[in-house]
């Protein structure tokens, strides 16, 4: 049976879709972006900004979910442009440093326009 996870301290779902979705000791996140959830904007127009928003936004979900970013096990990682993955991986590195699974793709075009896209599967 599945539990679906909601927090009102990341973006609300911009589609038909949960943030989270907790079954069988994992929870799956969906993919999150630089959504401000006090503003509900894409705020940060640096790399940097908004994989740092988009690290706060998965820490909240997972939290709320009743796991942490320690507990990550698989990341997939989307970038605009794989120039910014250098720096992408730097703000990335700080957040998870448990060093989970990934996958890290191009994206032609992400929602809103921004610059990068993470989900992420953890252990409860």
């Amino acid at each position: 049976m599945s539990e679906k996870v909601y927090t009102k301290n990341a973006p609300e779902a911009i589609g038909p879709y949960s943030q989270a979705v907790k079954c069988g000791g994992l929870v799956f996140t969906s993919g999150q972006i630089a959504i401000d959830p006090t503003s509900g904007k894409v705020e940060a127009q640096t790399i940097e900004g908004q994989t740092e928003q988009i690290c706060k936004n998965l820490s909240a979900v997972l939290e709320a979910a009743g796991t942490s970013m320690d507990k990550a096990v698989k990341t997939t990682c989307f970038l605009a442009d794989m120039a910014d993955f250098a720096v992408f991986n730097e703000v990335y590195g700080r957040y998870f440093t448990s060093k989970p699974a990934r996958s890290c793709v191009a994206a032609k075009e992400l929602p809103r326009g921004v610059l990068a896209e993470v989900e992420v599967i953890a252990e409860l």
